[in-house]
């Protein structure tokens, strides 16, 4: 889905604490105009300071599809190996106050809800992975079809618009919501907040699932998704009806299939394009299917760097030695000359790429 304008400045209406570590920011663009319509399920990078300039953050939007208005719900980031403690959570936790400005570029991304299907929706999140899904609760609220909502945190005390999103179930009743808490607390239990606890697992999902053509929405931590994704097929879902998003650095939640080197480039059908790997000797003929030339590229065995696989952070940058390629996400920032985002591109005609 195509990125909104460029950066621009909003104005934050309100900051709401939500949990111990999440905070809402209710922002409105300075200029009216600024705001563009969103998906439930999109996200906003902002371009925040930084003692060495400035940083790129991407947040979802949390709230529903409220017109001239976004908000986003922040988990304070501790340090992370290799990592400084949550720079841009950090900054907008302890820094950013009411009445600010902040920049912003977007709504962008393409986890988004399909407002088109009728079928039944589940929804399942992980500790702040759950703000895309509650941006699509509110968008499901009078949709008429059934939703699950299964939400999985520590406790709680970090349990972030758990009252919002009962009162989604009060008002809709198509729609469970089930909290799972790792380590509740004595207060959660005195107060009855969660529903189940540990972790999730394959009877609860049972438990809460019965037999239907579900289509399903996962967002959540690294280990959380590879933990559901494998979970959730073993189920029976099918893999086309599972979309995911990450919350952390972007992996890969299966093992795809080789795709065969092509032994005679020239006997292939017309309009076949094929995609040259230079520096590791390796040449394959494009798959229409795959979801980019990254993803292609990990096909065939190699292991491209990456990070966000949504044309932000820039790690999947590579030469390109012949040919062009096309953007179907555009990057956030301008490129050199010769030069493409695997994430977010797909080759035009036969390309080689210093990879």
């Amino acid at each position: 889905m195509s990125a909104g304008k460029g950066f621009r400045p909003f104005r934050v209406v309100a900051k709401l604490p939500e949990s111990s570590i999440i905070t809402s920011f209710h922002l409105e663009p300075v200029q009216a105009e600024d705001w563009q319509p969103f998906a439930p399920g999109q996200f906003l990078v902002f371009r925040l300071p930084a003692l060495d300039g400035a940083i790129l953050r991407n947040y979802s939007i949390s709230g529903p599809a409220e017109t001239g208005r976004y908000r986003i719900s922040v988990k304070r980031e501790p340090a992370a190996a290799g990592f400084a403690a949550g720079l841009g959570s950090g900054f907008l936790h302890d820094q950013v106050k009411v009445g600010d400005l902040v920049e912003a570029q977007g709504p962008r991304g393409d986890f988004v809800l399909d407002r088109t299907s009728d079928r039944p929706v589940v929804l399942i999140s992980g500790g702040v992975g759950l703000t895309p899904m509650v941006a699509m609760l509110h968008d499901l609220a009078q949709a008429g079809r059934r939703v699950v909502f299964l939400h999985g945190c520590e406790n709680g005390d970090v349990h972030a618009l758990r009252d919002e999103v009962i009162g989604l179930a009060v008002i809709n009743p198509l729609l469970t919501a089930h909290f799972c808490y790792r380590n509740p607390s004595a207060d959660d239990r005195a107060n009855a907040r969660f529903h189940s606890e540990g972790v999730i697992t394959r009877a609860l999902l049972q438990s809460l699932l019965c037999l239907d053509d579900y289509e399903v929405y996962l967002c959540g931590p690294p280990p959380f998704m590879q933990a559901l994704y494998p979970m959730l097929c073993g189920l029976g879902v099918p893999e086309a009806r599972i979309a995911y998003e990450f919350f952390g650095p972007a992996t890969v939640l299966k093992d795809t299939p080789v795709s065969k080197p092509v032994a005679e480039p020239a006997a292939q059908a017309d309009g076949a394009i094929i995609v040259r790997f230079a520096a590791s000797g390796k040449e394959a003929l494009w798959d229409a299917r795959a979801d980019s030339l990254l993803s292609f590229a990990e096909d065939q065995g190699l292991t491209p760097d990456f990070s966000c696989r949504a044309g932000i952070c820039g790690t999947c940058v590579t030469r390109i030695l012949s040919g062009r390629v096309e953007y179907f996400e555009e990057p956030l920032d301008e490129l050199a000359e010769g030069e493409a985002l695997l994430c977010c591109s797909k080759p035009v005609g036969p390309i080689v790429l210093d990879l």
